[in-house]
């Protein structure tokens, strides 16, 4: 269990407040407008309405004590920027901020925040990835051109083993799981056999997964 400091209570941040409560962290959350704070109460052990660009404010927070620092602000970049930068003076340990724009990430990047987040970018890509290939059915963004995919097993791999098909040297692929009738097993070995009811998980470059997948 975590202590976070969540400022930002739009759409994105209330996502964020629900999944973190379902984790069972501990959710300080923070936002100028009263409506969104109390919308958020039932998710986050506190919830407070003050100004994030006030130093003072964010400084009676203890923002030091806190293990994540997450700027969830999508509307105001300056208050986005500032908060950022005030969190990171103030002794935040890790401060995760949200970009709306490429250029926004790399201000906040200067400034402060130690990752950033660009979920509009970042679910762009997942939905052209996933949707544009009848063969691909999830899609995790490494970074570095690197990614995991979901994709479906080719038929020339039906009845053959991973030792069979070699499929680190052959195709520059690790299989990290596979799915069949909604189960998921990662005890993957040598004598794991393939079959047409079966989803792969499998990590590899873009390039070399397109390729060996013909996505």
């Amino acid at each position: 269990m975590k202590s976070i400091l969540l400022v930002g209570l739009g759409r994105y941040g209330r996502h964020v407040a629900i999944k973190l409560n379902e984790l069972g962290h501990e959710v300080m959350a923070v936002d100028h407008n009263e409506e969104r704070v109390h919308a958020v109460l039932p998710f986050v052990t506190n919830a407070i309405i003050g100004d994030s660009t006030n130093e003072e404010f964010l400084r009676s927070l203890g923002v030091s004590n806190f293990d994540v620092c997450i700027v969830a602000i999508g509307d105001d970049f300056q208050s986005s920027l500032e908060t950022t930068s005030l969190l990171k003076e103030l002794g935040g340990k890790l401060v995760v901020s949200r970009a709306t724009r490429d250029v926004h990430e790399k201000f906040l990047l200067r400034n402060g925040a130690d990752h950033v987040v660009y979920p509009e970018k970042q679910l762009g890509i997942w939905t052209a990835i996933t949707y544009s290939s009848e063969k691909v059915f999830d899609y995790i963004d490494l970074g570095e051109e690197h990614a995991i995919m979901e994709v479906s097993v080719p038929q020339e791999w039906y009845g053959k083993t991973i030792f069979d098909i070699d499929v680190r040297k052959n195709h520059h692929i690790n299989v990290l799981a596979v799915r069949e009738n909604g189960k998921l097993n990662v005890n993957i070995s040598a004598a794991t056999a393939f079959n047409a009811n079966q989803t792969l998980f499998v990590l590899g470059t873009d390039e070399d997964i397109v390729k060996c997948f013909k996505i």
